[in-house]
């Protein structure tokens, strides 16, 4: 049996570092390590890592002659499959890379496509990244070389390919054009599944974070919600939303959402817009953060950076430094709307909880109304855009238990008897 298991891909890592590019550009030792965990996640193993500094990229190889030689060398030795690259390659330096070198080349947005190709389990999953994909390939056919012709056949080959993908443009071009269709009707949906959430002024609250943070690990502590949550990097890609009781006074839906990462291809960004679209609705957000991880400041950066671009402006952010269990030293969070927390043992999750709430009820009243019958349309105002938790009709008037923001409290307060 051992001889029909597929054999494990081996990659030589590779980057360049410019004094011209970008230092999100830029490939670093640190990109590299972050780099070779997403080469596991793919299935693939690290034969070996070449970082190079230039002061320009070369015109023709990216590397330059005697690096590319190098490279082709280190292949050969090694018995390595492709090269994978941390810099964003052109159509022509991947052609120019796989004929000095001999094997295939691709590079990170390459690598992070692949994952999500194999990560996707719903249909809508399915939809977001075959577009991207699509997208990335597009203005690439002319120069993809070796990849093209082994599409479906391993590490960055994944999605398309299974499905004998054809390189004329136009038939690309109508294959993206249909899948935004279908992904438009995806976020109308979402829309009116959105629209009956607000009527029945349930708060929205979504995780977001880098990945493998924690983020399904804190719903499942929070929700019971039974999401597989591994160590490893885009475990989820599939959003997630369960009901949770915060309190006796306050339910929210608390949402999973894909990790975020440096590099992110833009591509993905647009694909997932459906998905991450739910950030422009949420009323709170969870910033998860990975407390043991050494790049922990920088990847809290990359995600601020995401979130200023698509969240709401003015959200309220709660930063949850998770993972304490297995720091290094013992982690204390900085005062304010943070906290420190292992999803693991359940540490701190009160304490979680209870930000939630300050943040969510600030601007809430949860009171008990008694209406006059002249009031009597008021009901129907209540349950379109508040929580209403109890309607009695009696002899002295409608008694109404609900949940008001700061206007319909001033407009109501006289009918007020009790509030907690």
């Amino acid at each position: 049996m051992d001889s029909m298991q597929t054999k494990t891909e081996r990659a030589i890592l590779a980057g360049l570092s410019c004094d011209i590019f970008t230092p999100e550009e830029n490939a670093t030792e640190t990109t590299l390590d972050e780099l070779e965990a997403l080469l596991e996640t793919a299935g693939g193993e690290c034969a070996a890592r070449l970082l190079q500094n230039r002061h320009t990229p070369d015109s023709h190889s990216f590397l330059g002659e005697g690096k590319a030689e190098e490279l082709r060398e280190l292949a050969q030795s090694l018995s390595a499959d492709m090269v994978i690259f941390d810099n964003d390659l052109s159509p022509s330096q991947i052609r120019a890379l796989e004929e000095a070198t001999g094997v295939t080349v691709i590079d990170r947005s390459a690598l992070i496509l692949d994952i999500f190709a194999q990560r996707a389990q719903t249909r809508e999953g399915r939809l977001q990244v075959e577009l991207a994909q699509y997208q990335y390939i597009l203005p690439r056919l002319s120069g993809m070389g070796k990849s093209m012709s082994r599409l479906g056949g391993g590490i960055g080959t994944r999605g398309p390919g299974e499905t004998k993908l054809e390189t004329d443009r136009r038939h690309i071009r109508e294959r993206i054009t249909r899948l935004r269709q279908e992904l438009e009707e995806v976020r109308r949906v979402r829309a009116v599944q959105r629209e009956r959430r607000q009527k029945n002024a349930i708060p929205v609250v979504a995780l977001v974070g880098y990945t493998n943070a924690g983020k399904s690990t804190i719903l499942n502590a929070l929700t019971d919600a039974g999401i597989p949550a591994n160590n490893r990097l885009f475990d989820t890609l599939d959003t997630t939303t369960r009901k949770l009781a915060v309190s006796d006074q306050l339910s929210v839906l608390l949402s999973d959402t894909v990790g975020f990462i440096a590099k992110l291809p833009h591509n993905l960004v647009d694909a997932f817009r459906a998905t991450l679209e739910e950030l422009q609705y949420a009323d709170l957000l969870i910033h998860v953060v990975d407390c043991a991880d050494p790049e922990r400041e920088a990847h809290m950066q990359v995600v601020l950076q995401l979130i200023g671009q698509l969240a709401r402006p003015g959200v309220p952010v709660i930063t949850a430094y998770n993972k304490t269990d297995v720091a290094e030293a013992p982690f204390l969070a900085p005062e304010g709307a943070e906290v420190a927390i292992s999803a693991q043992t359940g540490a701190g999750i009160d304490r979680l909880l209870a930000l939630i709430e300050r943040e969510l009820t600030g601007t809430r009243h949860t009171v008990t109304l008694l209406l006059p019958y002249s009031q009597g349309g008021q009901v129907d105002t209540l349950h379109q855009r508040t929580q209403v938790q109890e309607v009695s009709y009696e002899a002295e008037g409608i008694r109404i238990r609900a949940v008001l923001d700061d206007e319909l409290y001033g407009r109501l307060r006289q009918y007020v008897t009790e509030e907690a």
